[in-house]
């Protein structure tokens, strides 16, 4: 598969506990996720606008902190008109953001943003819900297709 996300040569980093550690680096979980993101998992400011040709639409905060779960590291966010954060991963210093195919051709600035915090974005109920469903989607394609 050809990978568009933002930092994904990069991205090689492994998966940090035994949960998902079918899932061999951040491309692997990509693809994945390209079969489970859908329009319930996109943020509900932004469903009008989710369609499977753009799947990575409205789907940051919940990938990045999955992510960070299966790989570690730290979740940070580009601040977005409106005051919205649009998030994204740090793990040993190599940032990549698998959601980032959302903005087409605009190109945002990786430099000097704020960590994030799951339990600011998770204080949105729907947020977390939304974050439970995409783990647990996870979940069943693992258990479905075994080790990948």
């Amino acid at each position: 598969m050809a990978y568009n996300f933002y930092g994904w040569r990069e991205a090689l980093c492994s998966p940090v506990n035994d949960e998902f550690s079918c899932i061999a680096d951040p491309q692997m979980l990509y693809d994945i996720l390209s079969d489970i993101w859908c329009e319930y998992t996109c943020a509900p400011r932004l469903r009008d606008g989710w369609s499977s040709a753009n799947k990575t639409l409205g789907q940051c905060s919940i990938t990045a902190f999955l992510v960070q779960d299966i790989f570690g590291g730290k979740v940070y966010g580009v601040l977005r008109p409106g005051g919205n954060y649009h998030c994204y991963n740090v793990i040993d210093g190599i940032k990549f953001d698998l959601t980032s195919e959302q903005f087409g051709d605009e190109v945002l600035n990786y430099e000097d943003n704020p960590e994030q915090s799951r339990e600011v974005h998770f204080a949105k109920e729907e947020k977390r819900a939304r974050y439970e469903y995409l783990r647990s989607e996870l979940k069943k394609y693992v258990e479905r297709n075994g080790p990948l």
